[in-house]
């Protein structure tokens, strides 16, 4: 019987062999991101749907290539989108990205997002780091049957999710607001009513993606960043009705901000090791 972590590792094989070598660094593009790539050099593209175990995303600004690249000493595999657990295909697709990117040797991954905010002093457009999240979407990419050695132990601790090391190196880097995502199944957007829950829970963004990523890139090892992109304020507080249009316009807007951020973010992180 076929895995996800024997999939994951028929990904990297492929991946290894496309891109000539193993990879430091993997880099996440969520909605509002995929414009950054042109910010981080030059590199050799390769279509997501050519690698096992990978869909071309279906999501509104997500991109569809894996891309190998190299940052000051650092070689980062970037995809320019992810799969969404709304899209229909099941977990495990979902933390296919970060599972491959551990058998390819990836120490570190930096997982971006679109989200909405929940507060109003801060800017739309301007990227903010993750602090910690809440999962709200019923779901794990740990559950079922308990998968072979050496990623065996499902009860992953997620004290440090989103690394204090790699947040204090990105702060160094760009200085930036931090706060608390809540991650919902979607791909409906919220009502005002989860938005007011939300915020009582101690919630400053809210999306659709990223929370399972993390978990499973905790289990598999890696080390976590996160970055987020406020593209709307959040149901009830937004004076406008929410849509994924205003999502994209808002990241065409701050793609080159945002990839200004990523860019100085890895550098950062690969001066530091």
């Amino acid at each position: 019987m076929t895995t996800p972590f024997d999939l994951a590792a028929e990904a990297a094989a492929f991946l290894r062999a496309r891109f000539n070598g193993a990879h430091d660094m993997v880099a996440v593009l969520g909605s509002g991101w995929a414009d950054a790539i042109g910010m981080l050099g030059a590199g050799d593209h390769c279509p997501i749907g050519d690698v096992p175990g990978f869909k071309k995303p279906s999501a509104l600004g997500h991109g569809g290539e894996a891309v190998s690249l190299t940052v000051g000493t650092s070689r980062v595999l970037v995809l320019t989108g992810r799969t969404h657990l709304y899209e229909g295909h099941g977990v495990a697709p979902v933390a296919h990205g970060v599972r491959t990117a551990a058998a390819l040797g990836c120490r570190i991954a930096v997982l971006t997002n679109g989200a909405g905010v929940l507060r109003e002093d801060w800017t739309i457009g301007e990227p903010v780091m993750i602090s910690d999240h809440i999962n709200l979407t019923g779901h794990s990419p740990l559950t079922g049957d308990n998968p072979p050695a050496p990623f065996a132990g499902r009860f992953v601790d997620l004290t440090d999710a989103y690394s204090k090391r790699l947040r204090a190196i990105a702060r160094s880097a760009v200085p930036m607001n931090e706060g608390v995502y809540l991650g919902l199944h979607g791909p409906h957007y919220e009502t005002p009513a989860e938005i007011r829950a939300a915020r009582s829970w101690g919630a400053d963004l809210v999306g659709m993606s990223t929370v399972l990523d993390v978990i499973a890139a905790r289990h598999v090892g890696l080390e976590v960043l996160g970055l987020s992109l406020p593209t709307n304020l959040a149901a009830g507080i937004s004076p406008t009705p929410l849509s994924g249009e205003e999502v994209i316009a808002v990241g065409k807007r701050a793609s080159a901000r945002a990839g200004a951020v990523l860019r100085e973010v890895l550098r950062a992180i690969d001066a530091v090791g």
